[in-house]
């Protein structure tokens, strides 16, 4: 019986200490910030998790054109957040074959309305894989209107502009694309 209250007493102070530790260092500054970066999610840095669709996009030499009107049509925290999301990302040369003027008029404030609504027809959401996408496939995009899946020789195509890779992120998949989708 001594044993036991010797024992309970030792318990009863290691427990008095280690919480009064933990309360010194719980009042301590630390030197993480816990405030809340302003604005949505792709102002959170996290150099652990894969990257998002925007940041990937924005790593890629090839896209700073659709980053560039990602950024004027205000579509950077939407396509942020969690997803999953589809998006058939059209290179620079892709935008290069559009008129003379477009893309720059496009990226005109009193625009933005006509800018979401052809980068929402890239937009899917959900996450669409190549090699699960069957011929003659439709899928109904974000700002509306549908895009057709065809497949020939071993190839993807989404209305008629061929898949050239695909890339994972956090909240989907990017497909590059060598065109610019317009609504119909």
């Amino acid at each position: 019986m001594k044993n036991y209250f010797k024992t309970l007493l030792i318990a009863s102070l290691l427990i008095t200490v280690g919480c009064k530790q933990g309360e010194e260092t719980a009042s301590e500054p630390t030197s993480e910030s816990t405030e809340v970066p302003a604005g949505g999610q792709e102002n959170v840095i996290d150099e652990n998790s894969a990257p998002n669709i925007v940041q990937t996009a924005a790593g890629s030499k090839d896209h700073t054109t659709l980053v560039t009107a990602v950024k004027a049509a205000g579509l950077v925290t939407s396509l942020s957040n969690a997803g999953p999301f589809t998006v058939f990302a059209p290179t620079n040369a892709a935008f290069d074959k559009l008129p003379a003027g477009t893309v720059e008029g496009l990226l005109k404030p009193e625009k933005k309305g006509d800018l979401e609504n052809i980068l929402g027809y890239h937009t899917y959401v959900g996450s669409l894989k190549a090699e699960y996408m069957q011929d003659g496939q439709e899928f109904d995009m974000v700002f509306g209107g549908k895009v057709k899946i065809t497949k020939k020789d071993g190839k993807t195509f989404v209305n008629g502009s061929e898949i050239v890779a695909s890339i994972e992120t956090s909240n989907g998949i990017i497909h590059v694309i060598g065109d610019v989708l317009l609504p119909k």
